[in-house]
């Protein structure tokens, strides 16, 4: 069975009931890919039938669009969503990794190294090895 249902979770407490439920991507049997094949209007009850695609943002899990939407609130300042969650500068590159990978794109290794190299040079200035004008230095070098 898989372990990521992406999206398959209690509810929010609402009254309405189209919006208590995040519509499912994934089948919670077997993990593959679920399809819309019937829209329905509920005011006047018109019904299309088809094959419906979602848009790569249904594929996340609830907690990944949930740093998507403070990651676009702070327009996309890693500083201003570290201080927003109180995670790290690589644990903000990590989960926006993870987003990446979970909408179908490839994450680049040259993007996360040199995201590793600059947290290095700014664990070593925090530290007091580096001062702050060799700190820039480098930084402008990558």
């Amino acid at each position: 069975m898989p372990s990521d249902f992406n999206g398959w979770a209690a509810p929010p407490a609402s009254r309405d009931p189209v919006a208590a439920h995040q519509v499912l991507t994934r089948c919670p049997v077997c993990g593959d890919d679920l399809r819309i094949v019937r829209l329905e209007c509920p005011a006047c009850g018109s019904a299309l039938q088809g094959n419906f695609t979602l848009g790569r943002l249904a594929r996340l899990t609830r907690e990944q669009l949930q740093f998507v939407e403070v990651f676009i609130r702070c327009r996309g300042k890693i500083k201003d969503v570290e201080e927003e969650l109180g995670i790290s500068y690589p644990t903000v590159v990590a989960r926006l990794n993870e987003v990446v990978q979970a909408m179908g794109f490839e994450v680049r290794q040259e993007d996360t190294d040199l995201a590793a190299r600059r947290q290095q040079i700014l664990d070593e200035l925090a530290s007091g090895k580096l001062t702050a004008a060799d700190a820039a230095s480098r930084l402008r070098a990558l």
